[in-house]
């Protein structure tokens, strides 16, 4: 276990390499920081620190930057989540209150994150296994050509054109939707298969095919794997950093375009709580000079998806774990309220 002191160290360097950009030396940290040492005395705890892998020398510098190891210790022990200002706050909550729809939510969220942290935001649709069913509505196009129209509780709509086997009506139609919703409203969409496999029994003989046909339409939606979908924002943001990244951003960048390295990046969905990794914590080797800060959000204290940001190690964790925990705050109240 380090001393209180060289704890202190560690969080000066931490934020003064993190505030400068520049290698940070015993020197300037006894000028700018209370630390009631001597430079003497910090160079010894400096000596220490470097010994045990917290900050390392660069190949051309007198001073010192943390390591993974350093950064790993300085979020976990050392760094609060810094709250957002009241103007802040107001700005994020008028900005998202504007939007429109599920599409338009996620969008501005991207922008808003991306902003706020000046990193890489990446924000992960609500998911449909996580979701309940708000609404299912059956729209005639044709007599043997329906729309179904999927309404989730997080505010998303699934459309699905069906071609039926035979000509249906407008009175089965009406009497078909409002079955279908009396089971399927307000449930989870892991529990609708059940609750609807009898229901074409009840139809006349002529409906039943077409009746069959839209439930399994609707299955279908509800399972669908192309469903973890992803917006990304913010990426030109990573080029004023060229100097965080040891030869060149393009791993980073081609990382960011693989769509599966991303989510596992953010994590499982139901893990509601903050998530920080670090550098090498990253299992895909291109953004091992990266950090992910990611939290879940959703409605009634139930994460649906994630969002996060993704920026160099060299990162204001305490202002960037409170934007994004405040970000995810206000996108699950909308989702609550829409």
């Amino acid at each position: 276990m380090l001393s209180e002191r060289r704890l202190e160290v560690l969080r000066a360097i931490v934020q003064d390499y993190v505030g400068t950009e520049e290698p940070v030396g015993s020197k300037a940290l006894t000028e700018r920081h209370r630390l009631g040492v001597s430079p003497a005395t910090v160079r010894n705890d400096m000596a220490l620190l470097e010994e045990e892998g917290y900050i390392a020398q660069p190949h051309t510098s007198a001073g010192r930057i943390p390591t993974d190891k350093g950064y790993r210790l300085f979020v976990d022990k050392l760094a609060g989540v810094k709250p957002l200002s009241s103007p802040e706050r107001r700005a994020i909550q008028n900005f998202l209150d504007g939007a429109v729809d599920l599409d338009d939510v996620v969008g501005r969220t991207v922008r808003l994150l991306a902003q706020l942290t000046r990193q890489v935001a990446v924000v992960q649709y609500p998911s449909l296994t996580r979701s309940t069913v708000r609404h299912v509505e059956l729209l005639s196009l044709a007599p043997a050509r329906l729309m179904l129209v999927l309404i989730t509780d997080t505010g998303r709509v699934e459309q699905r054109l069906i071609d039926c086997p035979s000509p249906f009506g407008e009175t089965s139609l009406a009497d078909l939707r409002a079955r279908l919703n009396s089971r399927v409203v307000g449930r989870r969409f892991t529990d609708v298969p059940p609750l609807v496999q009898d229901l074409p029994e009840s139809f006349e003989a002529e409906d039943r095919g077409t009746v069959s046909t839209v439930l399994a339409t609707l299955l279908e939606t509800l399972v669908e794997e192309a469903e973890e979908r992803l917006m990304i924002g913010g990426t030109a943001n990573l080029t004023r950093f060229g100097h965080d990244f040891p030869l060149t951003i393009r791993p980073v960048l081609e990382a960011l375009e693989e769509q599966v390295v991303l989510l596992k990046l953010l994590g499982e969905a139901n893990e509601s709580g903050m998530a920080v990794r670090i550098g090498h914590e990253n299992a895909y080797e291109g953004l091992n000079s990266t950090s992910v800060v990611s939290v879940g959000y959703g409605s009634g204290g139930e994460a649906v998806a994630k969002l996060g940001v993704v920026g160099p190690t060299r990162m204001d964790y305490p202002g960037t774990m409170g934007a994004v925990r405040a970000v995810a705050r206000y996108v699950g109240q909308i989702l609550a309220e829409s």
